[in-house]
Order: C-alpha cells, then structure tokens, then sequence
C-alpha cells in the first residue's frame, strides 16, 4: 500500500526551537517519494476536522511532533479512522514516546516513521477522557498545574516546581474500589500508568507495558515527609516489587500494583493531571484500559 503522510506540529511544546524541524521533515519526505502535508497544533485539542482529509486521501499515518499532551488529543481525535500513529519526541517529558524507545533526536525519529513498523498499543479512559500515557490525582497533579502556567517550558522549569511544592505538599483522602476491594487511604498522590513514566526517563512505574491490558498503580501513602523522598525513589529504581491487594498495606509507604480498571472516590478534590496536562477534578474518577486501540510507529525490536 503507498503511504501517504499527515504531520502535525506543536510549535510551543517543550523547549527547543522547532523552525529547523519543517525542512528536516520536507527533506526525508521528499527523498522518500512518500507524500505528505503538515499542519499546526490546534489550541482546541480537536483534531476530527482532519477525519474527510484522511479518508479521501487515503492517510496512511499521523504524525504528532509535540508533548503527550499533544499525542492523546489527536490519537483522541482519528483512532478510529484506521491510520498509525508516529511521534516525534518534542515536549517537556516525552513519556509515552521514551516507553516506545523512540528517539528524541527529529531525524532518527522520522527514520523510525519511514520504517513503517506499527504495533497496536494500549490507552485509557479518565471518566470520559482519553489517554496515552499516564494520570495523577495529588501531588504531581499540582506540579503539573504549577508547571502549565510558567512562561518556560522543560526540564529544569519542571524540577524548580517539585521542589517548590514539596515543601507545602499535602496529603489527600481517597477511596479506591478495585474488584470487590475497597481501601481507604490518605496520600501524597496516585500515579495511573499505562507506560512506564512521567518522562525524561523517570520511570515511576518500571513494569508498565503498553501492550499488557493493565494499569499500573502506584500509591505514594502518607508518611513523615523526611522519608517521602527516599520512599519515591525507591519506586524511581524498581526496588518496589508489584504487590497484591490482599498485601498488609498498612506497613507499606508506597504501593504498587496492576489492574484493568478501578475507581477512585476523590474525597478531599486532589488536583488532576492527565498525559501530563492539568484538567479539571472530579469528586469521583473511573480508570479503564482500553487494549490495542491505536497503533504506533516504533523501532522494530518492540
């Protein structure tokens, strides 16, 4: 089948100056003989203007050159109109694009592109709202809002805000259903992850696949705030093995555990993020994984 290409640009993710990325694209394009076109991110996160263009042009692929933020929304918006999906590692994480092994370097990540090899990939669903890569109620969730009103974007900008507010970090009350379980706990925060990491290759939840039909939960309980550093890099480096709900969770600081589905009662309203993007709470949020819903462009050995 000829490919035929869409690219969509997000010109203020991350933080690298994307004018040289347009002609990198044109030149591996036009060496290719594939055809393409290239769009701008749009503010709305609302990419289903795009579903005529691709079926009477016959699309083959979609390529997002942003953030996570950015690749939910538009994998949101065409999953269902039968294109793989490609990702050019451009904003402040890149956590699903990392899970993947994609490089963040534009021309090795079009190489993967050209190479054509898609594999189907795991989302999920936040009450109503699609994602790719992960979601947080609490602490990180406050980060991430801090974080989406700073003038610049990137590593440091994001490590300046943890810093910032870990030293008024708070716990909050929740209520989760798993299965026929109910647990009642106070926390710093929970982690819901389909890959493996916020991104930068800080990998909070180091057995997540994109391929396993399960999310991983990582719980970050409450516990003397002297500790919690130690407690959260503990999970950064693996050493938490996955746990069991039947586990005595009432000795443990950090719990670690996969499901398909579950159901968070926010009881004290902890903020929310989502792929990384601060959305508004919910006094009561449903997690369900949504197996091989998209196919993504990745290197082979995947």
């Amino acid at each position: 089948m000829q490919r035929s290409i869409i690219y969509i640009i997000n010109p203020i993710s991350g933080t690298g100056n994307k004018k040289n990325l347009q002609p990198i694209i044109e030149k591996k394009m036009t060496a290719s003989a594939i055809p393409f076109r290239v769009f701008p991110s749009v503010a709305s996160g609302d990419y289903t203007f795009l579903n005529t263009l691709i079926k009477e042009q016959k699309i083959t692929d979609v390529v997002i050159a942003g953030g996570d933020g950015t690749v939910s929304q538009v994998v949101s918006s065409l999953m269902d109109c039968g294109v793989s999906f490609g990702i050019i590692p451009c904003g402040s994480g890149n956590g699903l694009a990392y899970t993947a092994t994609i490089p963040k370097q534009p021309a090795r990540a079009l190489d993967i592109i050209l190479q054509g090899h898609s594999f189907y990939t795991d989302g999920f669903y936040i009450n109503n709202q699609f994602a790719c890569m992960l979601c947080g109620l609490g602490f990180d969730a406050k980060v991430a809002h801090d974080f989406a009103q700073q003038p610049q974007r990137g590593l440091a900008t994001y490590i300046k805000q943890v810093v910032k507010n870990f030293f008024a970090a708070v716990t909050y009350s929740f209520q989760l259903q798993v299965n026929d379980i109910t647990l009642i706990l106070d926390a710093y925060f929970i982690s819901i992850a389909n890959s493996n990491q916020f991104g930068n290759n800080f990998t909070i939840a180091p057995k997540a696949s994109l391929y396993d039909g399960l999310l991983d939960v990582v719980i970050v309980q409450k516990m003397n705030k002297a500790k919690l550093p130690f407690a959260i890099i503990k999970q950064l480096r693996g050493n938490n093995k996955l746990q069991q709900l039947v586990d005595d969770i009432t000795k443990k600081n950090v719990l670690y555990f996969q499901v398909p589905c579950l159901t968070v009662r926010n009881l004290k309203y902890a903020p929310l993020h989502i792929d990384g993007e601060p959305v508004q709470t919910a006094e009561e949020v449903k997690f369900e994984v949504i197996k091989n819903c998209f196919e993504l462009l990745q290197p082979e050995k995947n």
